[in-house]
Parts: structure tokens; sequence; C-alpha cells
């Protein structure tokens, strides 16, 4: 199917567009478009692995002055742009050097849906934990993370359902607002984060209203109302309801069992290690997105029921019955690594059949020699 997505976003289309055709002149005509991806997506893992290391359990920048180096945070600014320029820029370099395929659309998306999370966590390390006085609580986190990967999962929800890509908005505006909080906190330290800035609000309130605000009243009508103008115009992919809404399902399975589990936890998992359970969040819930992402893209059936929420349902169960008792942070490492594991490993698997089957090179710009 032929891939289109629509950008109707002021700040993309008058401002950060006309960068990325300047930017984009500088890439030679050589380099295959998956590896700008790829490059980006491994800058924000680097950067999530320095501060994660800084700052494990999100407490580092409550404490004044903040434990993070000044360096990290400019670091942070960096990697962002670099990540979003690349993200930005992969396309318009593979229309540049007619290398367009199926397997560069998923890449893009399936690294995407794995680094929406990836910013959010790094992100919560600017703002720390609730200490008391300052901060975001872990449930806040959890709930945060949950509406940033609901947007994502709408949008593609949306595809699978029209056929067409709406870009969200947020997006441009989450990485600007982004880049500007890193270099902030590099500029000023983490004590902005601490002062009131308007009225008693502090910056980190402002910008969850924005979030949930952007989420709930701009992203999720728009997706419905682009539903519904398809059903209109006889445009759906799909013509039962059922099928319709059947991509929703794992994901939203996914989020009841993991909020039972954040709920009912004995041992206060998400307290407890906050990073490591927002970390499995992320990865299981894009793990079930690139399934959406697959079955929309080559206009077959997603299964009812992703084979992670079997797994995930016994981890939860054993979990809240007190069955595990004090080895449920140990379980939850274990079900993380196996989880992570498992998501790489479906990530180079169907990048390696489609290579072979569309006879190219994920990395590289050269065709295949057919054996």
């Amino acid at each position: 199917s032929q891939y289109s997505a629509v950008d109707t976003n002021p700040l993309s289309v008058y401002i950060m567009q006309p960068i990325w055709n300047e930017i984009i002149k500088i890439v030679p005509l050589w380099i295959a478009p998956n590896l700008l991806t790829f490059s980006g997506f491994v800058m924000i893992l680097v950067n999530y692995f320095l501060i994660s290391f800084y700052d494990w359990d999100y407490t580092a920048s409550g404490t004044s002055p903040g434990l993070v180096p000044t360096w990290v945070w400019l670091f942070s600014a960096f990697t962002t742009f670099c990540a979003y320029a690349l993200d930005s820029i992969d396309g318009k370099h593979a229309r540049r050097t007619q290398s367009s395929t199926p397997l560069g659309e998923l890449f893009d998306h399936g690294l995407d849906s794995w680094a929406t999370s990836i910013f959010v966590l790094s992100f919560f390390s600017v703002c720390s934990r609730d200490n008391g006085k300052t901060g975001v609580s872990v449930y806040t986190m959890y709930i945060y993370l949950s509406i940033v990967l609901f947007n994502f999962m709408c949008s593609h929800w949306e595809k699978y359902n029209t056929g067409v890509l709406f870009l969200p908005w947020g997006y441009d505006i989450s990485q600007v607002v982004l880049i500007a909080a890193y270099l902030l906190t590099g500029a000023v330290g983490v004590e902005v984060w601490q002062k009131p800035f308007l009225f008693g609000y502090y910056i980190t309130d402002a910008l969850v209203i924005l979030l949930i605000g952007f989420s709930l009243f701009l992203s999720f009508p728009q997706t419905l109302y682009n539903i519904h103008r398809a059903h209109l115009k006889k445009t759906l992919k799909n013509d039962s309801l059922y099928e319709g809404l059947l991509p929703l399902v794992s994901p939203l399975l996914l989020f009841i069992l993991l909020t039972v589990w954040v709920v009912l936890s004995p041992g206060n998992i998400l307290a407890r290690q906050p990073r490591l359970f927002l970390w499995m969040v992320g990865v299981a819930f894009s793990n079930v997105i690139c399934k959406v992402i697959i079955c929309q893209m080559s206009s077959t059936r997603p299964e009812l029921f992703h084979w992670f929420l079997f797994p995930l349902a016994l981890v939860v169960y054993a979990a809240i019955s007190g069955l595990l008792g004090w080895t449920e942070e140990v379980v939850l490492a274990v079900f993380t690594a196996l989880v992570t594991a498992a998501h790489v490993h479906y990530g180079v698997c169907v990048g390696r059949q489609l290579s072979e089957h569309l006879n190219i090179y994920i990395f590289s710009l050269k065709k295949r020699v057919q054996e």
C-alpha cells in the first residue's frame, strides 16, 4: 500500500520543515535512510542510559543543587534535537534517493513507537519524583506515560481504519518543548523546576495540563473526526465496527493489566522500581503497536490477544495475590529483560524477513544479489 501522511501543524509546516530542507542537503546520497532513522534511535537510547546512570530512581533533580552534571542536560538537548532532525529527514532522504520502501516505513514507525516512551522516561529525570515538596509522583508519571502512548496508538489506529496517517500536532510541539526544557535545566539548573512560576503552579504542572489538554481535547477528537469523515466518504478500510475496533483490544488489555499491578501490588512495585516498571510498560506497548502497524501496512487482521498478555497476566496475578512476596522486584527485573529481548528479537526478525522479501539491505542502498 502507498504510504500517505498528512501534516497540518503550523510549527512543523512553517518553521521546522524549512530547517529540515536545509539540513538534508548535507546528507550524502549514498547513506541509506534507515541508517538515519536508526542513528537517531541510538542517540535517544544512549541519552536515556546516561541519565539513568546518574539518576536511577528519579530523585537526583529533587536535591538542591541537582546531582546530574550540567553537561548531561546539554547533551540531552543535543541528542534530542539530533534524533528529532533525523526522524524528520529520513523520509525526505528516502524520496531523494528513490529508496522509499515498506521496510523503511515500518522501521521508522516501529522505532518511533519505542522512542516515544524513552523520551518521556528521560524527561521525568528533569522534574524528579515527589519528595514531599516538589516533583511528580510515580503514579503521575505512569498516567503521563500512558496518555502519551495512548496518543501514539490513536494515530496508528486511525491509519489502520483510514489508510492515512495524520501526524499528531503534539509531536513537533513535544520535541521542541523537550529540547527547551533540557537547555533551560542546563542553563539555570534543576532549581527552576522546584519554584512555582505562576499563581503557585510549577512548570511541571503546566506541562502536564498541556499534555492532557492536547491529548483529550485535540488529538483524540481529531482522530474520531477523521474516522467519521472517512466513514461518510465510504473510504474506511474496515466495514464492521468489530474490525475497526479490533486493534484497540490488546493495548487496552495491556493497560488494564499494568494498572492492576500498579494499584494492587503488595510491595508497591511502581514506587520501589519506577525506572524498571515504566521501561517495561514502554517496551510492551511498542511491541503491541508494532503488530498493529504491520497489520495496517499488510492489510491483515490483528489477532485479538497479543501473546505478551498471557505471561503478563500470570506475573500480575502472582504479584497481586502475594505469591511472589519479596521476589516481586526480582521477577519484574527478569520479566523486563525478557520482554526487551523478545521485542528486539521480533524487530530483527521482521527486518530480515522484509529485507529478503523486498530484495534490499536494511542499512545500505545496494540491491541484494538474487541467489
